[in-house]
């Protein structure tokens, strides 16, 4: 279970960053205008946006190991006719079935795995999750400068599908068959809501930066996506099963998790983005050296991730943890707003390694203790709830500091490149934002995680005592 879900994430957020370092070449091939090809990785963006809200219900409904397999195929599927795309609008259209298959892979894998992990295994396995949350996207940009450069910016797309086959081909005969779940019938008032509220929201946000705050389709974006989304939390609050359930936020702990992990995915994918944009237009870098310069982030991760899973979290718990972790990221950025074009490559390279060791620290217990008081049959939509938080916090991320950057005196994304103090001032509100996840941090009640906090005598009989509610067809 485990495996199938790690390759479904690591396909669905590497997508999110590979596309990027490929837009002028695929701009190029496929004779479209430079403002149009950003639509590549909006049109990728929206979709999830879209589509998450749906996956617990969907996963319920037809149950977890269809749904999840489901998913796989399309998104794989999509991305071969991506890699075959012939121009930019059938291309556009191939990305909005990514972004579906990636919106249902994601939540459904995650609900199924909590379902079936009992509390006491979830910070092992969140230490995976949170490997693979952070090396997919710094993988992106260097797989992409190599594709392109070497290869073709097709490959980009077409590196989904041998995953996505193993990865089917493992999940149909290793999953276990579950009877579906009974959710009701479909909120498609809810639906409705949270679709065109998200996805515009994410829109706005994708454009923003790149179109100006007030132009007229981003500032209509935005401020439907707004009346939308209150209009959906006034529905969602009165029926009786709604699609994205809001009172779950009502939940201190799942409701600090989802915050923290948003939060902190403002700072981290913001900052990634930036540091690529930083290498290249400020230190004079090629794709593929910012991408390589950008890599420690996961290799810190990797290794913060083996310290709380094995040292930290059972002992001291998600509260100080958490805060540790945002302290030290806001420590790392605020370093990387001092960096010049004379400073040690290796000190770059440390700085980025201390990052990813902080973002280990707020991940981790984060996705662990995340549900540790959500009751298994509420586990699929709290799901939802969660990565929909996620996706908005790295959707924020990027257009923050795309923002300052441009604000501060430069374009992001193009244009004149940024100056010194524009990069300075970006990574400066990258550690704003760290630190101000800390209050969240400390709101936390490492009580309410206790059940995570322990180690299982038996974990194989802990993990089918896990998932014996559920009963095979």
């Amino acid at each position: 279970m485990a495996v199938v879900y790690v390759a479904a994430t690591f396909m669905a957020v590497l997508d999110t960053t590979i596309v990027n370092v490929a837009l002028p070449a695929l701009g190029r091939d496929l004779h479209a205008r430079a403002d149009g090809v950003g639509l590549v990785s909006v049109a990728y963006l929206v979709s999830l946006a879209v589509f998450i809200p749906a996956s617990g219900w969907l996963g319920d409904r037809i149950g977890g190991r269809r749904a999840l397999l489901g998913a796989v195929a399309l998104f794989t599927a999509a991305s071969a006719l991506c890699g075959c795309s012939t121009s930019l609008g059938a291309l556009v259209a191939f990305r909005v079935l990514q972004g579906a298959g990636g919106a249902v892979m994601t939540p459904v894998g995650l609900a199924m795995l909590f379902r079936v992990y009992p509390p006491a295994e979830r910070v092992r396995i969140s230490g995976v999750l949170a490997l693979v949350t952070a090396l997919a996207p710094a993988l992106g940009p260097i797989l992409g400068g190599v594709f392109t450069t070497y290869l073709s910016w097709r490959f980009a797309f077409f590196v989904n599908v041998p995953i996505g086959a193993a990865t089917l081909v493992f999940g149909a005969l290793g999953l276990a068959r579950h009877a579906p779940a009974h959710p009701g019938r479909l909120d498609v008032t809810g639906l409705l809501l949270s679709g065109l509220g998200l996805g515009s929201l994410m829109y706005g946000l994708a454009e923003g930066p790149s179109r100006g705050w007030t132009a007229l389709p981003v500032a209509g974006a935005l401020g439907a996506g707004a009346v939308l989304l209150a209009a959906l939390a006034a529905v969602e609050l009165r029926v009786p099963r709604p699609l994205l359930d809001l009172r779950l936020l009502g939940n201190r702990m799942f409701a600090c998790a989802t915050g923290l992990y948003g939060l902190a995915s403002v700072a981290y994918l913001g900052a990634l983005f930036l540091a690529a944009l930083f290498f290249q237009d400020a230190l004079g870098l090629s794709a593929v050296r910012s991408g390589l310069a950008v890599f420690p982030s996961a290799l810190g991760v990797m290794a913060g991730g083996q310290l709380v899973t094995r040292v930290l979290y059972r002992r001291f718990g998600p509260r100080r943890i958490t805060a540790a972790g945002l302290l030290a990221m806001a420590a790392a950025l605020a370093s990387m707003a001092r960096v010049g074009g004379g400073t040690d490559p290796w000190q770059v390279r440390l700085l980025m390694l201390c990052l990813g060791v902080g973002v280990s620290f707020v991940f981790i217990p984060s996705q662990a203790a995340s549900m540790a008081t959500v009751s298994k049959e509420r586990t699929g939509r709290a799901s939802s709830v969660f990565n929909a938080g996620k996706q908005l916090g790295g959707a924020v991320g990027v257009a923050l500091l795309s923002t300052v950057l441009s604000a501060a005196g430069g374009a992001a994304g193009g244009g004149v490149p940024a100056g010194p103090d524009a990069y300075r001032a970006a990574f400066l509100a990258a550690a704003a934002a760290a630190l101000l996840a800390v209050p969240v941090a400390l709101a936390v009640r490492d009580a309410d995680a206790a059940p995570t906090m322990t180690r299982p005598r038996n974990p194989r009989a802990a993990r089918r005592a896990g998932a014996a509610p559920e009963q095979a067809d």
